[in-house]
């Protein structure tokens, strides 16, 4: 690691608490590890994870950076033992387990992928988290087939919009909920085939009209609460459901029978926690599968705004307005 500083700028979280807890701190530069490589951050993305953590509800994994931050942008500056998968000035975005509120940061190098031709760092650091995300569990949990009907709540998240370009690109039918028509004409824009406005409709009868009482073969749900037993009541017989988040609290009285009845799955996950060969796995696939639909203009990151490093906090409030649709981003210089 020569002709690299000692220290770094990174914001650290100084107690649990709301965004203004997020503080810059001067903190020892990353050593890589075996098949590790640390990157010169040039950008970074925000996530509902962060803020989770931000508050003290979301622990970093054993042996993770206690900085917050899972997704950035920038060069390979240094390579840990046996690390051979990206040269020393190579570009690359990545998905990282903390620690890219920082001007550097390490990730297991297979975690990381080329910078998609066409795509600025910013744009590149808005990738990994969301596609890392609906990937496995769209495509890889649930089995998502073309020609299915695909259902995604929460249409304008960083999750939403990259869940409708992708099961647009690979042949689905699109439905999503958003909380604006604002909203909705930008799910449009990206190819959503029904959009509905929860906060005028109720969208089980919505889909129950569109569907002719079929319903939707794949969900992929953030919200938790109340929506855990209404996505049981449009599911289509052997329906699948992916819960990836409870942003609407936790469902305590749901009806089994619906479950039963259509024989439906419900299954959960969550990425962070899992060890590095299956991220390593979500990467390959999205080389060979996603990345030359990038290339190709087909999908892409839907950016919402920019801050600096250090007026991260903004970013957390612009997060926790709900207002953002798509990707809130970190310039790292």
């Amino acid at each position: 690691m020569t002709d690299l500083p000692a220290k770094m700028t990174a914001m650290a979280i100084s107690e649990p608490g709301g965004p203004e807890v997020l503080v810059p701190q001067e903190r020892p530069l990353p050593e890589p590890a075996e098949g590790e490589i640390l990157i010169k951050v040039e950008a970074a993305g925000v996530n509902r994870p962060d803020v989770q953590q931000r508050k003290g509800a979301y622990p970093p994994p054993k042996g993770a950076s206690d900085l917050p931050g899972l997704e950035v942008a920038g060069t390979v500056v240094a390579r840990g033992e046996g690390a051979v998968m990206h040269e020393i000035g190579a570009k690359v975005t990545a998905l990282a387990p903390g620690g890219g509120y920082a001007q550097y940061c390490k990730v297991p190098e297979a975690h990381a992928l080329p910078v998609p031709k066409g795509l600025s760092m910013l744009q590149a650091a808005a990738l990994p988290e969301t596609y890392f995300t609906v990937w496995s569990n769209v495509f890889d949990r649930v089995g998502l087939k073309p020609g299915e009907r695909f259902l995604v709540h929460g249409g304008t998240s960083g999750i939403g919009t990259t869940a409708i370009q992708l099961a647009k690109a690979f042949g689905s039918e699109v439905f999503t909920t958003v909380g604006s028509e604002e909203k909705a004409e930008a799910v449009r824009a990206l190819g959503a085939d029904h959009v509905i406005n929860y906060k005028a409709e109720d969208f089980v009868e919505v889909i129950k009209d569109l569907t002719g009482g079929d319903g939707v073969h794949v969900i992929l749900d953030m919200v938790g609460g109340d929506y855990v037993e209404k996505n049981w009541i449009v599911a289509a017989v052997e329906g699948r459901i992916c819960q990836i988040a409870t942003l609407g609290g936790i469902s305590e009285n749901v009806n089994f029978g619906r479950l039963m009845m259509k024989r439906l799955v419900h299954t959960g996950s969550t990425l962070r926690p899992r060890d590095n060969a299956f991220k390593a796995a979500i990467a390959q696939n999205l080389k060979e599968k996603v990345w030359p639909l990038i290339e190709a203009g087909k999908v892409g990151p839907v950016m919402d705004s920019t801050f600096p490093l250090l007026e991260v906090a903004e970013a957390h409030r612009r997060m926790e307005s709900s207002g953002h649709i798509g990707k809130i981003m970190l310039e790292v210089n």
